[in-house]
């Protein structure tokens, strides 16, 4: 983690990675969210040096809530998510399944 970040922002990165492990997400991009998350909140709080105008104008990530979030394309959880879930509960076979054959395999469809 930067070394500008404080004590609650690095909470606030942690609590966010593991949540979106939680979800199904790999390591990386759980980093990734978390990481994104936290800098927008810095930037918006003018702690950052440099910040994009839209990470200073938008709505917090917060506030947004996943609303933009996926907006084109299928719903759902994704296709990781659901084969994290099948290899919890020990479905055979999940590797070769499509999105759509995991989601009627764990009851989903």
């Amino acid at each position: 983690m930067p070394k500008e970040w404080t004590g609650k922002q690095e909470r606030q990165y942690e609590h966010i990675k593991e949540s979106a492990e939680e979800r199904g997400e790999g390591t990386k991009r759980a980093k990734e969210i978390a990481a994104r998350t936290v800098n927008k909140n810095r930037a918006q709080s003018g702690q950052s040096k440099t910040a994009s105008r839209s990470s200073v104008k938008d709505k917090s990530p917060q506030q947004r809530g996943g609303q933009r979030s996926g907006s084109k394309g299928p719903k759902g959880p994704t296709r990781d998510q659901l084969y994290n879930e099948a290899k919890k509960r020990n479905i055979k076979g999940r590797s070769t399944m499509t999105k759509s054959q995991l989601a009627k395999a764990l009851g989903k469809a």
